[in-house]
Order: C-alpha cells, then sequence, then structure tokens
C-alpha cells in the first residue's frame, strides 16, 4: 500500500540581494495554481495528490520554474529560501487582499509572526479512526520534522538563537490541542472552539498536525503535517516525506503503535512534553535534546530520527520508495539548511552573504534535478 502524497508550498519573492518583495496579487492574476497568503511577500502553490515519488519532485519543480520565468518578466526577482524574514521587514504587514476580514483579524491578532514561509506535507489516509491515530503518533514525533526541515536562523539581518525562528514564534492557536481520541472528539472540539471563538473558522487551527479534509472537521482524508520550515532542496524534502510515509505505514501494520496506550505519560503530560521538544527542535533543530514520548528518555533528535529510519527502512523498501527515503542520511550527515548556514555565519559570513548565495544555490539545485529526472515531464 503507498499512500498518496501532497505539498503546500509557501515561499518568499524579492530580488537576488536577498529583499523580500510582496508579488502575490499579480502573481495570482497572472498564473494558474498559486494562491495569496495574507502578506503580499510570499505565495503558495499546492501539488496535486500523488502517490509516486517520481512523479512528486517534478510537481515540485514544474511551478517554480514557472513563477521564476514570471518573476524575471517582472523585474530582475526570484525566489528567496528560508522560513522567516531573513534580513529585514518584520516591522510591518503588507496585506495581499485588504478586503478580506480574515486577512484583517491575522494582522490584527498575530501581526507578522505569521509572515512565515513553510511547506506543509499532506499524506491520504480515508479511514477517520486511523487518521486519528495517525495524527496522535506524528504529533508527538513532529519535532524530529522540525529538526530535520529547520531553515530559519535569522529575522531581521540577526541570527535569532533558534534554527527555527519561525516556529519559535508561529502562533499556534487554539493554544491548548488535545490529543484526539477519536474522530467524534475532533468534531466536538472544533464545534467547541468555533462556538467559544477560540477558533475563528475551521481552517484557524494552526498545530503542528492536523487532520485535513474537504469539509472539515467532519469529512476527512489527509494527515497534514504543518510544522516544517521550508526546504528547499527538493530531495531533502521527499526524504522527510517518505520518512513520515513510511512511519504511518508502520502505523497501519501495527495499530499498538498508539501515544495513548505505549506512553507512560498521560495525554495531558503527552501535550507538555511534546510542547517542550517541539522549543527544543526550534532553537537546536538536530543537536536538540528531546524526551521520548513513550518513556521519557532523553534522547537527541538525530540519533532518534536514525532509530525510526532504521525501523521504518524495510516497509519503504517493500513499498518501492527507499531511495527517496534514504538522503535523509545526507541531513543528518551535513544538516539541515538552518546549519548550514549558521556554519557560514560562524566564521565570518554575515546573513546577507549567506542568504544571497543560498539564493543562488536553489535556483542551480533546481536546473540540475530539472535536467537530470524531469527533462522529459517538463518539456
Amino acid at each position: 500500500m503507498v499512500l498518496l502524497k501532497g505539498f503546500e508550498i509557501e515561499m518568499y519573492t524579492g530580488t537576488p540581494q536577498g529583499e523580500i518583495v510582496g508579488l502575490s496579487d499579480k502573481i495570482v492574476e497572472s498564473l494558474d495554481g498559486f494562491v495569496r497568503e495574507p502578506d503580499s511577500r510570499n505565495v503558495e502553490y499546492t501539488t496535486q495528490p500523488l502517490s509516486d515519488y517520481e512523479n512528486l519532485l517534478c510537481a515540485l519543480l514544474r511551478p517554480r520554474r514557472t513563477l521564476r520565468s514570471y518573476l524575471q518578466s517582472l523585474g530582475n526577482y526570484t525566489l528567496i529560501p528560508g522560513s522567516t524574514l531573513s534580513l529585514g521587514g518584520s516591522d510591518r504587514f503588507f496585506r495581499s487582499n485588504p478586503d478580506n476580514p480574515y486577512h484583517d483579524f491575522i494582522e490584527n491578532t498575530y501581526g507578522t509572526k505569521v509572515v512565515t514561509a513553510s511547506v506543509h506535507i499532506n499524506i491520504g489516509i480515508s479511514d477517520p479512526e486511523i487518521l486519528m491515530r495517525a495524527c496522535r503518533l506524528i504529533r508527538v514525533e513532529a519535532p524530529l520534522f522540525l529538526a530535520l526541515s529547520a531553515s530559519s536562523p535569522f529575522l531581521d539581518g540577526k541570527a535569532t538563537g533558534y534554527h527555527s525562528t519561525r516556529w519559535g514564534v508561529f502562533p499556534q492557536t487554539p493554544t491548548h490541542v488535545p490529543l484526539f481520541t477519536s474522530h467524534a472528539h475532533h468534531i466536538q472540539w472544533v464545534e467547541a472552539q468555533i462556538a467559544a471563538g477560540t477558533m475563528q473558522n475551521v481552517r484557524h487551527l494552526w498545530t503542528s498536525v492536523r487532520p485535513n479534509g474537504d469539509r472539515r472537521p467532519y469529512d476527512l482524508n489527509r494527515l497534514e503535517l504543518r510544522i516544517c520550515d521550508l526546504v528547499t532542496d527538493p530531495i531533502a524534502l521527499l526524504a522527510i516525506a517518505a520518512f513520515l510515509e513510511a512511519r504511518i505505514l508502520q502505523l497501519i501494520e501495527n495499530p499498538d503503535l498508539d501515544p495513548l496506550t505505549q506512553s507512560t505519560f498521560s495525554p495531558e503530560e503527552l501535550i507538555s512534553l511534546t510542547a517542550s521538544n517541539e522549543v527544543a527542535a526550534a532553537t537546536a533543530s538536530l543537536d536538540a535534546q528531546l524526551q521520548h514520548w513513550q518513556d521519557g528518555r532523553s534522547i537527541l533528535a538525530r540519533d532518534w530520527i536514525a532509530e525510526l529510519y532504521q525501523e521504518v527502512w524495510a516497509i519503504a523498501k517493500q513499498q518501492g520508495f527507499s531511495c527517496f527515503l534514504s538522503p535523509l542520511h545526507k541531513i543528518l550527515r551535513e544538516g539541515n539548511e538552518a546549519q548550514q548556514w549558521l556554519q557560514l555565519h560562524a566564521v565570518g559570513f554575515d546573513s546577507r552573504c549567506v542568504v544571497t548565495q543560498a539564493i543562488l544555490a536553489t535556483q542551480e539545485r533546481e536546473i540540475e534535478l530539472e535536467n537530470k529526472l524531469c527533462s522529459s515531464q517538463l518539456a
């Protein structure tokens, strides 16, 4: 059984010097498949649900090629990696749609804390009870996915002390989200939040992982992992998605793999432990000291990921996608994007130099992958 997968990718637009410029209104008017965020400085595209990783790779690259070409037609504009306003601009909001009342609420309530870029990974699960169980497991392991993807060590030109400044400042809403024991529990909870005003609508559930579907909270068909920073290298992103899919397939094979039954902690204690792990992963990513949800033992994020990798490798191999999982080793060995940026910063490169270098590297990597793997599909 191979599951359907898709990505929602938010990216900043701006100049090759790293200045982020709001162009989403023009992009959305001119190009199909792109949608605006509340702030005009980033834009989002979504890949169709696909089961095959080769096709997913091209689905990630194709819209970017179109977008890059359009940005060049507007002027000397490009795509900017990272998940925060790395070099400046967090002092004000640039509204993409001044007439949208939900955007009014977001700007007035959260300010530029939400002007981040990220990737949401969606994995198709049609059975709502299996979906809830998967949400419970991935919720307590979400810090590992943040550790792999961290790419926002700078804000306004300064190193912040976080590897993921985005998740360090992002307003998780509502402030307390339980581990849902069943689909009925989820429905009841969402209805209560909307009635109380802690959620403005069904989309206003901003947590590391959530069940998603065409008519939330009633008709659900996928798990949406929201914690990841923007991963610009498609091969690295597919490795993280393969890790997530293999872990979910393991759970489907083994329903006992459930934090509600396999942990020494109560559900409330698990929420608290997971929140602490998220802060630790946002701060030190792969080098974060975490507490394991099963028994509370202290474990480095990179060691926990390596343990799970060994567990799920056979599943990925059996399902034919282990070659897309294996680049996870490179992330563990060489570090995520934030760690690579901070290594350069530590030897004297300022944040602008680091970001402008990353802008070039991102574009070169896309061209390399298109030429090598997608030329026939992209033609």
